[in-house]
């Protein structure tokens, strides 16, 4: 293979981590030994093979990312060039719904049980 031909496979870690999704490669064995990595909807070891054509899907808390490989890339690049590696498949996320943390007014001294009590009423506790 010469240096201007682009590889047939690339381990699907070393992708990952090529563009961008996460910030060192290890992170990205160990999403993939945790089982947080699917190609094609399987699950997948770190070594697995990725080919243009396939959905890769990273599940993170509260989302998941779905990527689906345009481009094969082996060494970690700058993000625009990182972007045009992928098209991006995820689904819209959802805004999140916190409840407001309670505070309390400055000088008002340490709470009652009372106070509490309302506070984890308030949280759903």
């Amino acid at each position: 293979m010469t240096t201007t031909e682009a590889p047939a496979t690339v381990r699907v870690d070393v992708w990952l981590w090529a563009v961008r999704v996460f910030r060192t490669r290890s992170a990205a064995t160990a999403a993939c030994r945790a089982g947080h990595v699917k190609i094609d909807g399987t699950s997948v070891k770190a070594a697995q093979p990725v080919r243009p054509g396939q959905r890769v899907s990273v599940r993170r808390p509260g989302h998941e990312q779905v990527l689906e490989v345009v481009r094969l890339l082996t060494k970690r690049v700058g993000a625009p060039v990182a972007a045009q590696a992928y098209v991006d498949r995820s689904p819209p996320r959802t805004p999140a719904l916190h409840a407001a943390v309670p505070r309390r007014e400055r000088g008002a001294g340490r709470p009652t049980k009372k106070d509490r009590r309302e506070t984890d009423r308030l949280r759903g506790l």
